[in-house]
């Protein structure tokens, strides 16, 4: 099996700093994990539930609508074997344990409230959990640009700025799962917490503060790859000018619920 992972993924594509919230355990596997193995790495860790249950992987059912409440309840997450985007879900767990338990709880706790629609609570906790980063800042001008899509600003204008003062560390496992083939158009929705925080006990208490108004609005668009030297391409003040990638600030960015 070990030939299997250095087959569908270049290693050195590991190197990226995107990966850097996972490689502890990416650095410790010799091909596709097993359910056991992941779990290994999860009871090493003392990886738990919001509710103290020892966080487990395990085979998925074939369908299963109430996901969330279910690994909740017993500490088993449904996770394909040879599938990146659950792999990079455990690797998830593992790397931000806290959060994805405080995540998982408030899902679990609005499902029975939202009578089959999902509300913009449970919107939110997908999205960060999927898409998600925290933006690790120290200087509040840096800010105040990716609030104002002012990316050519940030990333090219205050680049040495960014590599002091401003870090992106990934939560969202949909996002690594992308990064596997890196593009400009990888975006992630972050959160703001102060430059030497610890991102997974910050991560949490942004989601206790804004649970009760809890929508997609709070979370912040960035196109991560515009980092510099993520990409080659950030080499290139050009680069920035490209609205596919780089999009300017419009109305509709700052309507209202």
């Amino acid at each position: 099996m070990a030939s299997r992972l250095i087959e569908s993924f270049d290693r050195n594509a590991f190197s990226h700093p995107i990966y850097d919230t996972v490689r502890p355990w990416l650095a410790r596997l010799t091909g596709w994990p097993d359910h056991r193995e992941l779990s290994e790495f999860a009871a090493e860790a003392g990886v738990q539930t919001a509710g103290g249950v020892p966080v487990r992987f395990v085979a998925p059912r074939a369908s299963d609508p109430y996901y969330e409440i279910r690994v909740h309840e017993t500490g088993g997450v449904p996770t394909r074997l040879e599938n990146w985007h659950d792999l990079f879900n455990a690797l998830a767990w593992l790397a931000f344990p806290r959060s994805k338990a405080v995540i998982n709880a408030l899902h679990a706790a609005e499902i029975p409230r939202e009578s089959g629609t999902r509300g913009r609570l449970r919107d939110l906790l997908t999205i960060l959990d999927e898409g998600g980063a925290v933006v690790l800042c120290a200087d509040p001008e840096l800010e105040a640009m990716i609030r104002g899509f002012r990316w050519a600003d940030l990333f090219w204008g205050a680049r040495e700025r960014v590599l002091r003062g401003l870090r992106f560390v990934v939560l969202g496992h949909a996002v690594l799962e992308q990064a596997r083939r890196p593009w400009p158009g990888i975006a992630c929705k972050v959160i703001f917490l102060p430059h030497d925080s610890d991102p997974d006990a910050g991560a949490v208490d942004w989601l206790r503060e804004n649970t009760a108004a809890g929508t997609p609005k709070l979370l912040a668009p960035v196109p991560v790859f515009g980092y510099p030297g993520w990409l080659p391409e950030t080499a290139n003040r050009e680069f920035y000018a490209d609205e596919r990638y780089f999009r300017p600030l419009r109305r509709v960015d700052l309507g209202s619920e």
